[in-house]
């Protein structure tokens, strides 16, 4: 059953950002609806911490930063808002379920999803309900034997399905994914369900909307396209296949929209650029078995994204898909960079921020999290790279969500992907912190 729980009469402008906190009526996970992950202002020199606010459970959210404030979700169960030069809390607000997905703040109003199954809309003010959408119910990706744990034929959920969808809000209309398996379009201004889309599993990356068309991949193998205003399919194309085990199936991140093409990851170890109006192949990059998990950023005729089992930051040619360049890391990348004059920001999952000159193809600096510092040693060994014999033990799922949980989240791991605005990178982590860093 879905249906709006409160109603709130509000008038919404198209999504738009502009440069500098103080002018930006709307922004949105990748920084706009079309996702492309480039900031309108550049970084100061250096990542020191002006300061850090503590939440109550791991960040996995993606801040969005408007008006001097900061938006960001907790796997406390609650959604914050915080004063970006002081790092003071403004309010919160009680989802009752995690928040791992980022909020989009547009003409005054914040709308998020919680694993309670609900999107929200609340005043970005205050904090309060404007008004909520309630889907068919959040779950993760679940199948028999996941990467062939035992039991081979228990249905497990996914432990490295950390996300939900983040909504994207165009023309008056909300647009995310579910665990339920459906992409929704809802009413911004009444959380009134506009259509649905039935696809094939769950829908947790995170749409991109462009020229009245939402792309969004899902679990099932497939990328769609769909037309914004009424939800029919334009195109669906079919990424690779792994039933054996699922270890390479489906697609878990966002897309971006540039020049008429689409760029998505996949689990099946691919970066794929696609016809934005036929859905034909442009190009694919394969990555040497790794899934891709972020988000590509696209600027200035490139493609930038990290990799996680390969461990790379990669830079394409956005047109052709040949490798520019490419800069190894020591640990798993889920995080999704974002470009600000002439360097890209993203996290790993050895609790560091990472600063990438892309004028000289090098790494510029990084910033470590307290947990990298407390307890990086026991997990790292003395070239960084992961001690894969203390972390990775046993042979079901229970193990793997030790690993995971117990020992990589210890580090501090950065999953969130930083927004940089006015000269301030900021960046959640699985500590529980928001951070802002910059000189």
């Amino acid at each position: 059953m879905k249906s709006p729980i409160f109603l709130f009469s509000l008038s919404l402008l198209a999504c738009c950002l502009l440069p500098g906190s103080g002018q930006q009526r709307a922004t949105m996970f990748r920084g706009n609806a079309s996702h492309t992950g480039v900031a309108a202002s550049r970084a100061a020199d250096g990542l020191a911490v002006r300061w850090a606010f503590a939440t109550g459970g791991p960040i996995v959210s993606s801040p969005a930063v408007v008006g001097g404030i900061v938006y960001v979700g907790s796997a406390d169960r609650n959604l914050y808002a915080v004063d970006a030069a002081t790092g003071q809390m403004r309010w919160k607000f009680n989802a009752r379920g995690d928040v791992n997905s980022s909020p989009a703040v547009v003409d005054g109003v914040v709308y998020f999803a919680g694993l309670s199954g609900d999107l929200y809309a609340v005043d970005a003010a205050t904090g309060k309900l404007r008004w909520a959408f309630a889907t068919e119910g959040e779950r993760r990706f679940s199948a028999p034997g996941l990467f062939t744990a035992l039991p081979s034929r228990e249905t497990m959920p996914d432990p490295w399905d950390f996300y939900l969808s983040s909504p994207a809000v165009v023309d008056g209309v909300v647009y995310f994914g579910s665990g339920d398996g459906h992409v929704y379009a809802v009413d911004a201004a009444t959380g009134r369900l506009r259509w649905e889309y039935k696809t094939g599993s769950v829908v947790h990356a995170s749409p991109a909307v462009a020229n009245g068309v939402v792309y969004v991949g899902s679990w099932d193998t497939y990328f769609y396209a769909l037309d914004a205003r009424n939800g029919s399919l334009v195109w669906r194309y079919k990424t690779g296949d792994d039933n054996r085990a699922h270890l390479m199936t489906g697609i878990q991140g966002s897309a971006a929209v540039a020049d008429g093409i689409v760029y998505f990851g996949c689990r099946d170890a691919n970066l794929y650029a696609l016809d934005t109006a036929t859905g034909a192949l442009r190009w694919r990059f394969p990555t040497d078995g790794s899934w891709v998990i972020s988000s590509p950023a696209v600027a200035e005729g490139k493609v930038y994204f990290t990799t996680s089992d390969t461990k790379r930051f990669e830079a394409l040619d956005a047109r052709s898909g040949k490798l520019l360049y490419s800069l190894p890391d020591k640990i798993y990348s889920f995080s999704s960079p974002v470009i600000a004059g002439g360097h890209a920001y993203f996290g790993t999952f050895d609790g560091k921020l990472h600063d990438v000159d892309l004028i000289r193809r090098a790494y510029a600096g990084e910033f470590a999290t307290e947990g990298f510092r407390d307890n990086g040693s026991r997990y790292l060994n003395d070239q960084g790279t992961l001690r894969l014999d203390v972390v990775w033990k046993g042979d079901t799922l229970d193990d793997t969500i030790v690993g995971i949980r117990a020992k990589l989240f210890s580090m501090g791991s950065i999953l969130s992907s930083p927004v940089v605005v006015d000269g301030v990178v900021y960046v959640g982590s699985v500590d529980g912190n928001l951070y802002a860093l910059g000189r």
